[in-house]
């Protein structure tokens, strides 16, 4: 299987199993700097290249941490962040904002979070209904002229705002979340990016950690978990989709390998340039994740999994 890709409009050559960050520093119960930071040079050690942060994760804490994590090899690193998510001291969420004024000022805060001179892509988190597309990504591409930025991308739009962004600036990424219970992006997103050559980044890929057969039940989450306030993760849709587990616990067993192999490397047969971003703390899972390159889905598995999989998943995604 193809470990690299080059990201869209650029000369960014990246794993196509990068690291998701978020978990490191809020969301998914507690964490630990010290150990998030072995995992951040466990991943660089393994090869892994792509890093994927944002502004909100932490509110700036994240951005830090990688900042922290990888002064001095910076020249090693493909780092992503992503601006729109405004908050509050104290962590509250006060909305978005797509305007050019406040996206310079959010990059030069991440510029300063991240101790770098420029930032390798940087994503648009989410659309402020406010502002048109065109003046984003018009924003956005100021910052490319500046040099403080290289690449930009989308996260969350649809077909046709991914069409009109990309008549402004070259779009090099745009990431979504995709996975075995969540594959909205199929039925559009795919070709629109595979016809203007922008990259396909999956982010959650294991379904928020569901898909690895980790949870059971909600007592599986710590206190404080975003995820006990999410629809996919009440008693009744836990017992439902846990069908979507069922099938690829099937799979994993008939191939010697883990539920999380199996849904990543699923993933990447979707074409060659598809990329993930799981995120860990952990560095066994790091290394269990990484695994997924060693495994080969035949046309006979993929079709498997296709016919076998539960046709809707319960509960919306947000």
């Amino acid at each position: 299987m193809k470990k690299t890709t080059v990201l869209g409009h650029s000369t960014l050559e990246v794993n196509r199993i990068g690291l998701g960050c978020m978990g490191m520093s809020e969301f998914y119960g507690s964490f630990d700097e010290n150990e998030s930071i072995n995992t951040l040079h466990k991943a660089l050690d393994l090869g892994v290249n792509f890093f994927d942060t944002a502004d909100m994760y932490g509110w700036g804490a994240n951005e830090r941490l990688l900042g922290k994590a990888f002064s001095g090899k910076r020249d090693k690193v493909v780092l992503a962040t992503k601006f729109a998510v405004m908050r509050g001291p104290n962590g509250e969420f006060l909305g978005l904002n797509g305007k050019p004024e406040y996206i310079k000022q959010a990059c030069e805060q991440s510029l300063k979070n991240l101790g770098t001179e420029a930032i390798d892509l940087y994503f648009m988190h989410r659309q402020d209904p406010k502002v048109e597309i065109e003046e984003i990504v018009g924003g956005m591409s100021e910052l490319v002229k500046e040099g403080k930025v290289k690449c930009i991308g989308l996260s969350e739009v649809n077909a046709e705002t991914l069409r009109r962004a990309h008549a402004v600036h070259p779009i090099t990424a745009l990431q979504t979340e995709y996975s075995l219970w969540s594959r909205e992006p199929e039925s559009e997103l795919f070709d629109v990016c595979k016809e203007l050559g922008i990259t396909f980044v999956a982010y959650s890929p294991l379904g928020r950690g569901f898909l690895t057969g980790a949870i059971k039940s909600r007592s599986d989450f710590e206190k404080g978990d975003f995820r006990l306030n999410n629809p996919r993760f009440t008693d009744e849709a836990i017992v439902e989709n846990l069908k979507f587990v069922e099938v690829i616990e099937k799979i994993a067993q008939s191939k010697k390998v883990t539920k999380a192999q199996i849904a990543l490397a699923w993933i990447l047969s979707q074409n060659d340039e598809i990329a993930a971003i799981p995120g860990t703390r952990k560095i066994n899972r790091l290394e269990e994740n990484l695994g997924a390159y060693n495994v080969e889905l035949t046309e006979s598995d993929m079709a498997e999994i296709q016919k076998s999989m539960p046709q809707a998943t319960v509960g919306n995604r947000y």
